[in-house]
């Protein structure tokens, strides 16, 4: 099955450590907060998806498995 990801709008500060450290996932919404850009997390991108929800300060990154 593959992983997918969301983003809690209302725990995301904007910090933008998602958006720089998997930008095929994460980008920017016209609020200032990071959204998700794909439907599924490419396997390859696995790994760097849960190292981005580990280190959010604000644990915005939810993995949906």
């Amino acid at each position: 099955m593959a992983k997918k990801t969301h983003i809690e709008k209302d725990l995301c500060i904007g910090c933008g450590l998602c958006t720089a450290t998997v930008p095929e996932v994460f980008d920017w919404d016209d609020d200032g907060k990071a959204h998700v850009i794909v439907d599924e997390v490419p396997a390859n991108l696995s790994d760097a998806v849960d190292s981005a929800a580990a280190d959010c300060p604000t644990q915005a990154i939810i993995i949906d498995e």
